[in-house]
C-alpha cells in the first residue's frame, strides 16, 4: 500500500523553493540522496511510495525514485523529470522498470553522483532556456570593445532582458569603472578565483553590483590579474543558467581562460576600426578565436570625419572573411560622456545606442522569445538573411549602421548547451 509520511529529516516549509521528490526505503540510497540535494541547495520531500495526492506527484521539479519503490509505482501518471535510482545501471531489470515508469534517466551511485547533483540544481533553479551569450573583442589595442560591450549590455537592459555583463580582460581597466559604478558595493572576480563546479546563478547575481538595470561581474584596483580556467567557466555556466543576455568584453589574446569562455559563446562581434593596419591585426586575433568559436562576426568601427576615407565595411568584412554585423558609425561626443560618467549606449538617439538596439532586435527577430526576463533566443537557419554570401564574402544587404537583412546562423546562434556525463537516458 502507498504510503506518503515525509521524512523526518527533509522538511520542507511552503516558503521555501520547491525540491525534489524523494521515493524510496533504501536507508543507504536515501543518505546518498539526501547529501547530493544539500549539495545542490535543494531540500527535497522523501516518500515512500506513489503520494495519495495527484498534485503531489505532478508538483515537483523533479521525482528521484529508488529501484526498491519502482514497481509500487507502475499506476502512477507519465511527467517529465523522473530519474530511476538503482545499484546497477546495466542490470535489465533496471531499464524495464524505468520504461515502464516513464523515467528520464537511470543512474547508478556513487558513478552518476556529479550528474544528479547538476541535475537537481537545474531543477530547483527553473528549466528556462540558457542566457544568449556574446562576446565583443578587439581587433586591435583602442578598438573599442569594452564600449561596445558595455553598450550592448545598457541596451539590453534598457529593453526589459535580465542582463549580465562580464569582464573577461584583467588589463582593461574595469567594467565597472567604464560604467560610473566602481565605488558600487558587490563581488569582483577575485571573490570568485577558487570556484570549481558549480556557482548558484542566483547566488552569483545577487552578490554582483547592479548598475543601470543590469549586474556587472569586473575587477577590482587590486594587483590579482588572472582569472583560473575553472572559475571562468563555473561563473559563465552560472550566469548562462540564469537566463536573458550575458555579454563577455574579452581580451585579443586567447589564454586557457579566455578559451573556456568563448568555449560558452553563442556569437562574437570582433570590432575592427575602417583602417587597413586595423584589418591586418584584426585577422591575427579572429585566427585565434576561430580556433574555438565558430560564429564570429565583424563589427566596423566608424572613424571621426571618414567622409569617404578608410575602407568601407563590406570590404573590411570580405577581407576577414566573415559575416558582416553592421557598422557603428562615430559618435561625437562619447568620449566626452564617459568622462562624465555616463554609460556607452545611454544616449538613445546615438550611432551607438542605435547600433545596439538594432542589433539586439536583429537576434530576437530571428528566433522566438526576447521579453523582459527571459532569453533571446536566436535560431535562423541558413537561406534565411544575410551572412557569407558566395565565396566567403558578406551579404550585400548587410550595410553600414547595422542595416540590411536579418543574418542566418554563421555557427549556431541558438544558446549553447553543455553536455554532462553520468545519467544514462
Amino acid at each position: 500500500m502507498a504510503e506518503t509520511t515525509p521524512s523526518e529529516r527533509a522538511v520542507r516549509n511552503s516558503e521555501e523553493p520547491g525540491g525534489p521528490l524523494i521515493i524510496t526505503e533504501d536507508e543507504r540510497l536515501l543518505d546518498d540522496l539526501l547529501r547530493l540535494c544539500a549539495a545542490a541547495g535543494a531540500l527535497p520531500e522523501v516518500a515512500h511510495g506513489l503520494p495519495a495526492r495527484k498534485g503531489d506527484w505532478e508538483a515537483p521539479p523533479l521525482v528521484i525514485v529508488g529501484d526498491d519503490c519502482a514497481p509500487r509505482l507502475r499506476g502512477a501518471g507519465r511527467r517529465p523529470g523522473v530519474i530511476l535510482a538503482g545499484g546497477d545501471a546495466d542490470d535489465p531489470e533496471l531499464w524495464r522498470q524505468a520504461v515502464a515508469l516513464g523515467a528520464e534517466s537511470v543512474l547508478a551511485l556513487p558513478d552518476g553522483e556529479r550528474w544528479l547533483t547538476d541535475r537537481i540544481a537545474d531543477a530547483i533553479e527553473g528549466g528556462g532556456p540558457p542566457a544568449l551569450t556574446v562576446g565583443v573583442i578587439g581587433g586591435r589595442g583602442g578598438a573599442g570593445a569594452s564600449t561596445l560591450a558595455g553598450a550592448l549590455a545598457v541596451t539590453a537592459a534598457r529593453t526589459g532582458r535580465r542582463t549580465l555583463l562580464v569582464d573577461g580582460d584583467p588589463l582593461g581597466g574595469g567594467l565597472d569603472v567604464l560604467l560610473g559604478g566602481e565605488k558600487e558595493k558587490g563581488l569582483r572576480w577575485p571573490a570568485f578565483a577558487e570556484s570549481r563546479g558549480r556557482v548558484a546563478c542566483g547566488a552569483l547575481a545577487e552578490a554582483l553590483p547592479r548598475l543601470h538595470s543590469l549586474r556587472v561581474l569586473s575587477w577590482d584596483r587590486g594587483s590579482d590579474v588572472t582569472i583560473p580556467p575553472p572559475a571562468m567557466r563555473a561563473v559563465l555556466a552560472a550566469g548562462r543558467r540564469r537566463g536573458g543576455v550575458v555579454v563577455v568584453d574579452l581580451p585579443r589574446r586567447v589564454d586557457e581562460a579566455v578559451a573556456e569562455a568563448l568555449a560558452q559563446v553563442d556569437m562574437g562581434l570582433l570590432i575592427v576600426p575602417t583602417e587597413l593596419r586595423a584589418v591586418a591585426a584584426a585577422q591575427r586575433v579572429a585566427s585565434g578565436v576561430q580556433k574555438v568559436l565558430g560564429d564570429l562576426r565583424v563589427v566596423a568601427r566608424g572613424a571621426p570625419g571618414r567622409h569617404g576615407h578608410g575602407l568601407p565595411p563590406d570590404d573590411i568584412a570580405r577581407l576577414m572573411e566573415l559575416p558582416l554585423a553592421g557598422e557603428v558609425p562615430w559618435e561625437a561626443g562619447l568620449l566626452a560622456d564617459l568622462a562624465r560618467g555616463v554609460p556607452p549606449g545611454a544616449q538613445v538617439r546615438g550611432p551607438l545606442a542605435r547600433f545596439c538596439a538594432g542589433f539586439w532586435e536583429r537576434v530576437t527577430d530571428c528566433g522566438s522569445g526576447g521579453g523582459p526576463g527571459s532569453a533571446a533566443l536566436p535560431g535562423c537557419g541558413p537561406g534565411s538573411g544575410a551572412g557569407p554570401a558566395p565565396g566567403g564574402g558578406p551579404h550585400p544587404g548587410a550595410g553600414p549602421g547595422g542595416s540590411g537583412v536579418p543574418w542566418p546562423a554563421a555557427g549556431s546562434l541558438a544558446p549553447r548547451t553543455a553536455a554532462r556525463k553520468g545519467g544514462r537516458s
